[in-house]
């Protein structure tokens, strides 16, 4: 049977299905038109930028860091380019394969390796870290051809830093380093955070660490045009970095290399400094080593023998290391005493070769001892009884009190980080330094060995520098810095370093007079005399031998019998001229023995160096390091005749290459944004 339809109603619903239909189509085309509208109005400019920040990327511009120059313009750390192989360890599926790898196009050898491992384990594995520092351009074109097989691994140009001198002055100088987690999470809290945006490398030590705000400089902006898979098409806009400045130092690297190489295998420190300005002209610590074993992250052998060296390569002796400053602590407690009315430079003892205090025997150097002494002979002569009995009657919070006006005990003030402030004894010092009530307690035995630079007494070279000239510059005490000014690179113009009055002690002229006269017999009629006998200048200066362990109540020292690490220190502080001096120093050279002999020498060359521009023979440079000439020997040379001294200065390190002291900036090549003991023996 055939159905009948009734046309009229399918005609009526395909009618309403048609009315529905178009109804849907007009409201999603209502609802294109409005976000349409939505987004090229509301939106606009916010999609616009959006599009934008697509298309273009806005790259950090790390700026050269400044030059480091010493005062007469030698350059002592400066910038140099040069292409690194890095890998980017996220982008890299099999690390240690792709090393393998990399080894067959470019030359990798273990220290490679190694220092790349521990990169890795400080860094995030999304930054681009160095396998390969310094290619060839051999290395970069045999690389280059292969580029396809290393995903993850790029060449890249960079600005590398160097200390065209290695070791020399490298405590002072400093070194530069990557940067830490800990330093990077310091700078993203502090103000300068931007300014840090690609930027890699920060000061570790000495001025680099310390004049980091003047050698970084201003890290500028590039804007490139990206294709979509992100790499760089052109460089739409750029605001240029602004390079470090220019730092110049007060030392004379000339006199620090004669010190350094006086020295020679030998530990120990001296500070020399201009006492009329605090400028520091010398700042030796022996040993040294070269800061450019740290520029990219030391590899684990040089590691290894640095910090587990006997020597102590790694500590900074002149402005950290604290030694007892033996014999020449006397000039200041003589100062002392005249100042408190316990002395007058008159007033005598006579000397049997030893102190009795209750039942301790505290002996002199000198069996038999000085017979008659009064302040000047106490000096010249460097009589340990003289100054027992002076500090059984000061006592211990006197001898601070006075001692501490010129500066032992305290902080400096000077221009690099780390500093210590060694150990000026008092009552108040022992009740801090110790917990339990019987070693809170001081006991009287405890004063006399203060008297010669012993006991519980530990200063640094650069306290007695400063100390040293304080009595050079009749009782005012400078403040010690080592950077003399900083040149603005963009402006060329120079801000000195201010000279600044620590302090002036009260001391009367007349007094002071008493003490310098004493130093000056020293070196004419007394333990230093040997030393500078010829020396066509007036220096004043008093040696020091200073006690490393103790010895029995019954025994007697022997060098000879005495393991080296043991045996004396050897110190000497002194000035010139005296009448109107120019350089004041303090030096140790550590288990050398008596002052006179090891350290007097060297003083009387530097001396003769910064007054005279005379330079010592090779003769006497030998001598002098085996500890086996006073006076000086052989013909003394012109500083300007010597050859292998540092030499290279801004201009000449300008026009050589490859160094690029004001080169370019290169430009990161990741998108990151950036918004704008008992008594002394010898003297």
């Amino acid at each position: 049977m055939t159905e009948l339809r009734d046309v009229g109603v399918e005609v009526s619903r395909f009618r309403m299905r048609l009315l529905a239909a178009g109804v849907v189509v007009v409201l999603a085309f209502c609802g294109l038109a409005t976000r349409l509208a939505y987004l090229q109005i509301v939106r606009h400019d916010d999609l616009l930028e959006r599009a934008e920040n697509n298309r273009t990327a806005i790259v950090p511009v790390v700026p050269n860091r400044g030059l480091i120059l010493d005062r007469n313009g030698v350059v002592l750390a400066s910038n140099y380019s040069a292409y690194t192989l890095e890998i980017t360890p996220s982008k890299v599926p099999d690390l240690a394969q792709t090393i393998d790898e990399l080894a067959e196009v470019v030359d990798i050898q273990l220290r490679d390796r190694r220092r790349f491992k521990k990169l890795v384990e400080e860094s995030r594995n999304f930054e681009s870290l160095p396998i390969r520092t310094r290619l060839t351009d051999v290395e970069v074109a045999r690389f280059a051809a292969q580029r396809y097989r290393f995903p993850g691994v790029d060449i890249k140009a960079r600005l590398f830093r160097t200390y065209p001198y290695g070791e020399l002055a490298s405590h002072v100088i400093g070194y530069i380093g990557r940067i830490n987690q800990t330093e990077k999470a310091r700078i993203d809290e502090s103000d300068d955070a931007d300014n840090y945006r690609g930027t890699e490398y920060i000061g570790k030590l000495g001025v680099e660490q310390s004049y980091e705000s003047q050698l970084h400089g201003l890290t500028g902006v590039e804007e490139i045009e990206t294709s979509a898979g992100g790499r760089a098409v052109r460089r739409l806009a750029s605001n240029p970095a602004t390079p470090g400045n220019t730092v110049v130092m007060s030392i004379d690297i000339k006199l620090q290399k004669l010190i350094e190489d006086l020295y020679g295998d030998r530990r120990g420190a001296m500070v020399a400094l201009d006492p009329k300005t605090g400028e520091v002209l010398a700042f030796v610590s022996k040993p040294t080593f070269d800061p450019n074993l740290f520029v990219e992250g030391i590899d684990a052998e040089n590691w290894q023998a640095l910090n587990e060296s006997p020597d102590k390569p790694l500590l900074n002796r002149a402005l950290r290391g604290t030694y007892p400053p033996g014999s020449t602590y006397k000039p200041f407690m003589a100062l002392a005493a005249l100042e408190t009315g316990k002395r007058t430079p008159q007033q005598s003892i006579v000397d049997p070769g030893f102190f009795v205090l209750g039942n301790h025997r505290f002996r002199d150097d000198k069996e038999g001892g000085h017979g008659v002494v009064d302040m000047y002979r106490s000096i010249v002569q460097s009589c340990d009884t003289y100054y027992y009995i002076l500090a059984n009657d000061m006592g211990v919070d006197l001898m601070h009190d006075e001692i501490s006006k010129f500066g032992f005990g305290a902080l400096t003030g000077i221009d690099i980080f780390g500093e210590v402030r060694g150990v000026l004894p008092s009552t108040a010092w022992k009740r801090r330094a110790y917990k339990r009530p019987e070693q809170q307690k001081w006991y009287a035995g405890e004063t006399i060995s203060l008297g010669i630079g012993q006991g519980y007494n530990n200063f640094t070279m650069l306290q007695l520098a400063l100390a040293t000239g304080v009595i050079a510059n009749d009782g005012v005490k400078m403040k010690p810095h080592l950077v003399k000014e900083i040149t603005d690179v963009v402006t060329h113009t120079s801000q000195q370093t201010l000279r600044e009055i620590k302090a002036e002690i009260s001391a009367k002229p007349e007094n002071i007079q008493v003490i310098k006269k004493a130093l000056v017999g020293v070196n004419i009629e007394g333990t230093g005399a040997t030393a500078f006998r010829g020396a066509p200048y007036v220096a004043a200066g008093k040696t020091g031998t200073a006690q490393v362990v103790s010895i029995g109540k019954n025994e007697k020292y022997n060098a000879a019998t005495t393991p080296e690490r043991f045996r004396d220190h050897a110190l000497y502080m002194a000035f010139a001229p005296a009448d109107d001096p120019k350089i004041a120093l303090a030096m140790v050279v550590e288990n050398a023995g008596f002052g006179g002999a090891a350290a007097a020498p060297i003083a009387r060359r530097v001396f003769d160096y910064w007054l005279l521009q005379q330079y010592p023979s090779e003769q006497d440079l030998a001598a002098v390091r085996q500890g086996q000439a006073q006076t000086p020997i052989g013909q003394p040379r012109a500083v300007a005749d010597v050859p292998g001294l540092p030499s290279l200065s801004a201009a000449a390190l300008a026009a050589s290459a490859p160094v690029v002291a004001a080169s370019r900036p290169v430009a990161a090549t990741s998108a990151v944004p950036v918004s704008a003991a008992s008594a002394a023996r010898r003297p």
